[in-house]
């Protein structure tokens, strides 16, 4: 799975119908033809662990045989759309919190069966609608802290064993972050003579990106996102404004984060000023790892988000293996389902160090492959144990999602307040719930 970029993709119409009845394939018994299904990706890293898992499967179900489709993230959606407008979807397929609203509610995915108490609660509730669930669980990212241990080490700084943040900048996070920020004269943040404008190191990435940023400011100061599944968006309340105020404070006020002007969407360079060792601390889910450590010429730690008000809440994004309602061989696209959501295929991805997988209890296969790597991923599992949240799950989110990022592009760069950002959020967002 990847970090979840944003997701451009245009709703589904209303030509999507209601599921369609289904026939019966090919049994794979005897002297039949083979069943041939189409499961359809966009991830091409994880694209070779389902080769060796599809590989499994095929063994076991001779009658079977499974092609994988690799579709660049953005064109997945839009072609996915196409399909299930045109009744030609993959049999199996990648499903997203954030576009699962769009595809459930027209009919384009079919219920499916499993023990729902054996995978995490919160990939099971990002795919429930209406008390069925229509989606395998897949696996789940989280929203973690790296740091560069080197810039740590040079500037004699630990990282403490809780980072905290309140709204009005007590806490261990925005000290720390103090510490490892430094001008090109030497000077931090609050030393006389500190200039803003000519940083040469930032203790910490604050910036405009929902998933691993504000989000989780939110929910860690009590606020919420939307008042429920498939409801409104709620987060202009006094508490997830204050969050919200925090965030930006990080970057205008106290100066441990780089300005707007570089790091605001589409052109955001975060990731690469990281890799660059320019940011000592930066929030990503564990997704971006195989594309950060390679390239840092640091040791790479890991680290458990900061503790806000109300605790600690962090993102959990997890996918989910989605069967096509009109499948053309509904029997044998269960049976694939199915099996993607068992022991062996997601101990098989876990050990391969793709994903933390959705099923519990196989967590440990992806932190020993980091570890070889030498980099400790427990801090991202043990996110997982405590509370998280998921993406907002309501109708309209992948065509508000563009607009959202405009207002708080505006918002980070200083020329809209917390309330009137989320106040115009929310109201655009609410526009496009049905």
């Amino acid at each position: 799975m990847k970090n979840n970029p944003p997701i451009r993709c245009a709703l589904l119409t209303a030509a999507v119908l209601a599921l369609a009845s289904c026939g019966s394939g090919g049994d794979g018994g005897g002297g039949e033809e083979k069943v041939t299904l189409t499961y359809r990706l966009w991830d091409d890293q994880q694209k070779a662990g389902y080769e060796r898992v599809m590989a499994a499967f095929e063994q076991a179900n001779p009658g079977i045989d499974v092609e994988i489709e690799l579709l660049p993230y953005d064109q997945y959606w839009t072609k996915l759309t196409a399909d299930a407008v045109a009744g030609t979807a993959p049999d199996v397929f990648w499903m997203t919190p954030t576009q699962f609203p769009e595809y459930v509610t027209k009919g384009v995915l079919a219920p499916v069966q499993v023990d729902t108490a054996k995978y995490h609660q919160t990939v099971v509730g990002s795919f429930t609608y209406e008390g069925k669930l229509y989606g395998v669980p897949k696996d789940w990212g989280v929203v973690g802290l790296l740091y560069n241990k080197d810039l740590f080490e040079q500037a004699g700084v630990e990282m403490p064993d809780r980072l905290t943040w309140k709204a009005d900048g007590t806490g261990t996070l925005l000290d720390t972050a103090r510490k490892l920020t430094v001008d090109e004269a030497g000077k931090h943040p609050g030393d006389p003579g500190f200039d803003p404008a000519k940083v040469k190191t930032y203790g910490f990435a604050s910036w405009n990106h929902y998933q691993t940023q504000w989000m989780n400011w939110v929910a860690s100061n009590g606020g919420k996102l939307v008042d429920r599944p498939f409801g409104k968006y709620s987060f202009n309340d006094p508490a997830s404004v204050q969050a919200l105020q925090f965030g930006v404070d990080l970057v205008n006020k106290h100066h441990v984060s780089p300005p707007a002007t570089q790091t605001n969407p589409p052109t955001g360079k975060v990731t690469d000023m990281f890799k660059a060792g320019k940011i000592a601390m930066f929030p990503a889910n564990n997704a971006l790892l195989p594309f950060v450590a390679p390239e840092s010429a640091f040791e790479v730690g890991v680290a458990l988000m900061p503790e806000g008000p109300a605790g600690r809440s962090v993102n959990l994004n997890g996918l989910a293996e989605a069967v096509s309602a009109k499948s053309e061989h509904p029997e044998e696209a269960m049976k694939l389902a199915a099996y993607l959501g068992t022991e062996q295929p997601q101990k098989m991805m876990a050990d391969g160090g793709y994903v933390f997988p959705a099923l519990n209890g196989l967590s440990q296969g992806y932190v020993d492959y980091w570890k070889a790597r030498k980099i400790d991923v427990t801090p991202f599992a043990r996110e997982a144990e405590g509370t998280t949240f998921p993406l907002p799950i309501t109708t309209g989110f992948t065509g508000f999602e563009t607009k959202l990022n405009q207002i708080f592009n505006e918002l980070y760069l200083g020329e809209l307040s917390p309330q009137e950002a989320a106040d115009q959020a929310v109201a655009e967002g609410n526009a496009t719930v049905k």
